[in-house]
């Protein structure tokens, strides 16, 4: 006996394809029945109910061409190259798309590394007048902070922040630092005459 190559949709009633079928190990062949079109308007109308219900918003339903995906967080509907790979999700594909995934990264990072959010942190930026509080000049990219209390102290400019991880965030070192380049450290005072002394 030949094997069927269509189902009837009792929903639509319809025969259709038997890949318009989603698999279902509890039926008898193995399948849905009903297709796939019909379990999804099934699905967005209980979706519907179910959110007027407990009165929040419904997202429309949104047309997306073959290869492309909406993104629920931006609201775009990008090409299939701007979504990381999720083996577990029904589509392959990550939640967010790699745009979106990398701002909520930053945003986890602040929260976990500093227990600022990005809208402290640009308070603390517009508070500086948007530049670094070191240099007065360039940007602030690099949110800084102490490493013994975690207390975060500013946001400085990449080469500010790279100079203070130099220093090792010693005061003294900064202190000598700034007297060297203003031309005072290391020169001998004299104390007598022919006797010179060096600074501590």
């Amino acid at each position: 006996m030949a094997e069927k190559s269509v189902k009837y949709c009792a929903k639509c009633k319809r025969d259709q394809p038997l890949e318009a079928f989603a698999r279902d190990r509890n039926r008898r062949d193995g399948l849905q029945a009903h297709c796939r079109e019909c379990v999804a308007e099934y699905s967005a109308a209980h979706y519907r109910r179910r959110r007027e219900a407990i009165g929040k918003p419904v997202r429309e339903r949104v047309d997306v061409p073959d290869g492309h995906k909406l993104c629920r967080a931006c609201g775009v509907v990008k090409p299939h190259s701007e979504w990381h790979r999720n083996a577990t999700a029904s589509d392959g594909l990550s939640t967010r798309c790699k745009a979106c995934r990398a701002e909520r990264g930053r945003q986890d990072h602040l929260k976990r590394q500093y227990g600022i959010t990005e809208a402290e942190r640009d308070e603390l930026i517009a508070s500086q007048g948007g530049v670094c509080c070191i240099c007065l000049a360039a940007p602030p990219a690099h949110v800084d902070h102490c490493h013994n209390t975690g207390r975060v102290r500013g946001v400085l400019c990449f080469s500010c922040n790279a100079a203070l991880g130099q220093f090792k965030d010693q005061p003294e070192a900064i202190r000598r630092a700034a007297a060297y380049v203003e031309g005072n450290a290391w020169k001998p005072i004299l104390v007598a005459p022919g006797v010179y002394q060096l600074p501590s």
